[in-house]
């Protein structure tokens, strides 16, 4: 049986929010595997849905830039949040976003092979940070928007500089209505995307195996209520649709609200301009997200002098 550690049971409980002596079984009874911990407490009622890992370990910054129609994001990471603070970093991020917006590459990789303004490659003047910062940095991703007719809205939370922070959205609002509808509801929908972390565009675009991995943890939970295995059955159906509803983008409740689903203040919004909106596309990029953060032996010993 693996180590059970005072730092594992902490971030199990920072991330779950169950009580130390639940952790603690949960970890051992999966054999110390953190996501498989989180299933287990989730199945026996102990933990709520976690879209996303409370401890994003990556520091760094994400960049947007819009250019018309169309829209990027990117996220370079570094190892410290100093670093996110200085000039030639904050430059190089921004450079990166206008390169992917005007290349269209949509590939970190590929996008690092392209030119950089100052010379050379995105690549090589990565490495040329690297070595005048003192500091590893890497070029982890990117993502792009883009309608033919219409408007693509960017929105920075907890902005560093302007187009620069730890969460960065677009949205890609398709449509005739003029941009002085288009434009407020697209903030506001970022600001929602912002928050609500949602994980899809529409609940049939939801990544199957997260549907999968839900009718687990809704079957283990279904079956410990005695029901019949027809009851059971339709309470498992029911668990994940709710699941795909509160987690799909056009389903979720507005968080301005808090009652009207978005696709609705979409619709709301067209037939007050009179115009054809849709909500086309998104991309929500959070500094760090699934990147798992290992905790140190100095923040092991703090927990575990705390009684963790």
């Amino acid at each position: 049986m693996a180590e059970i550690t005072a730092a594992a049971v902490k971030e199990l409980r920072d991330r779950s929010g169950a009580g130390m002596m639940d952790c603690k079984k949960a970890l051992a009874e999966a054999n110390g595997d953190m996501e498989a911990a989180v299933d287990w407490l989730r199945a026996k009622g102990l933990a709520a849905a976690q879209k996303k890992s409370s401890r994003t370990a990556a520091e760094g910054l994400v960049g947007v830039a819009v250019a018309g129609t169309k829209g990027v994001a990117v996220e370079v990471n570094s190892e410290t949040d100093f670093v996110a603070k200085n000039d030639q970093f904050q430059d190089f991020v921004r450079t990166v976003a206008q390169v992917a917006l005007q290349s269209g590459v949509s590939d970190a990789e590929a996008l690092s092979n392209q030119a950089h303004p100052a010379g050379g490659t995105i690549a090589e003047k990565l490495v040329s940070n690297i070595a005048t910062i003192g500091e590893n940095q890497t070029l982890r991703r990117v993502g792009q928007v883009e309608v033919s007719q219409g408007v693509v809205v960017p929105y920075v939370h907890n902005a560093a500089a302007p187009g620069l922070g730890k969460i960065g959205v677009l949205v890609a609002l398709e449509g005739d209505a003029p941009a002085d509808v288009l434009e407020p509801l697209g903030k506001q929908i970022a600001m929602h995307i912002a928050a609500a972390f949602p994980l899809a565009l529409s609940s049939a675009d939801i990544d199957p195996a997260l549907l999968e991995r839900e009718r687990a943890i809704a079957a283990e939970k279904a079956a410990e209520s005695g029901k019949p295995a027809e009851i059971v059955a339709k309470m498992v159906d029911g668990a994940v649709a709710k699941y795909a509803k509160e987690n799909a983008l056009l389903s979720q409740l507005f968080v301005m609200d808090n009652k009207t689903p978005v696709a609705d203040v979409v619709a709301k919004a067209a037939k007050g301009a009179g115009a054809s909106i849709t909500l086309k596309n998104y991309v929500r990029f959070q500094l760090g997200e699934g990147i798992e953060k290992e905790t140190s032996d100095f923040a092991a010993e703090v927990a575990a002098a705390a009684g963790v």
